[in-house]
């Protein structure tokens, strides 16, 4: 299989290169190195089926000639983390929409399987245990810049499927529910690797908020499994599907696990939203995916629980 990755050079971008690299499929990377890293595909550019294409998805003619070369097309190019979001209100937008419509418009005229990711953002303040892939969506004001990821998200949604049902372009949708692992930055707002650099460097962990917040968090590896199970599957086309393991557990907890298995001195500080954030900032209370259709359809279970996801991540951070 011929394969192009958008947001290829990021932290799931590159586990999902490796994943297809080891089937022996031929792998095609597009990415600016706005938010990934070409560090996380320096392993990759000695293997004669790889390339990495430095470009960017506002590009149609660029997409244009890539997705002509290629069977499946797989939609990870997105603003990335909270902060992000924040920090870069316009760009996320723009990226977030015309960059998937850029996406889905080439895969179209090639007639190109695309795999959308989305992610658990969709769902907003909906606090349902679990959440099934119709919940409602529940959101905050749009002055608070953190619920325009989730509104940007949606759209995509709506146009693959709208590419889907008008088009008959065969489409997947994944909600990625907090994923975890080797090569993921703390950078742009993601809880655990900035936990555990702090950890390791004896610094104060910051909880941002009372810590009482709740989060799913899901190894890479596993949510790649899923995602290649996923496109050998033809009862996926058209369908949207959460990803995740269904284990929750508090960020004020995760923080002490965290400074459990580095062994660290560190000790917990509480950090206003205001002050990590924005005035106003709304956080989401919890969200837990219901798996049920996943496994119904693939008979995907996560295998790396939490500990063994936050000891590998733990061992990546100390080399």
């Amino acid at each position: 299989m011929k394969a192009l990755i958008t947001g290829g050079a990021g932290f799931i971008g590159s586990h999902l290169a490796d994943a297809l690299l080891e089937r022996g499929d031929k792998v095609t990377v597009i990415d600016d190195l706005s938010t990934g890293s070409i560090e996380n595909v320096r392993h990759l550019e000695g293997n004669k089926r790889f390339r990495l294409v430095i470009d960017t998805i506002m590009s149609e003619s660029v997409l244009d000639k890539l997705m002509s070369e290629v069977d499946i097309a797989f939609h990870l190019a997105a603003s990335v983390g909270v902060k992000y979001v924040i920090d870069n209100p316009l760009k996320s937008i723009q990226i977030n929409i015309t960059g998937t419509e850029n996406v889905l418009s080439a895969a179209n005229r090639s007639k190109c399987k695309v795999v959308l990711t989305s992610t658990s953002e969709i769902y907003g303040k909906n606090t349902t245990d679990p959440l099934r892939e119709d919940a409602q969506r529940i959101l905050g004001s749009t002055t608070i810049a953190r619920w325009s990821y989730s509104a940007t998200k949606a759209v995509d949604e709506f146009l693959a499927l709208a590419y889907h049902r008008e088009k008959q372009l065969p489409v997947v949708i994944v909600r990625l529910f907090n994923n975890c692992g080797p090569r993921q930055t703390g950078q742009y707002g993601m809880v655990i690797p900035r936990f555990v650099k702090q950890a390791l460097l004896g610094h104060n962990v910051t909880v941002f908020g009372d810590g009482s917040q709740r989060r799913c968090f899901c190894y890479v590896k596993d949510t790649i499994k899923a995602i290649l199970a996923l496109i050998d599957e033809p009862a996926a086309n058209g369908e949207v599907f959460n990803i995740g393991n269904r284990r929750d557990i508090s960020i004020s907890e995760l923080a002490e696990l965290v400074i459990s298995l580095t062994k660290s001195e560190s000790v917990i500080e509480h950090v206003p939203y205001e002050q990590a954030y924005e005035r106003g900032f709304e956080d989401i209370e919890r969200g837990t995916p219901d798996t049920s259709k996943l496994k119904e359809t693939i008979g995907f279970e996560p295998e790396v629980n939490l500990e063994e996801a936050l000891a590998r991540t733990i061992e990546y951070f100390r080399g």
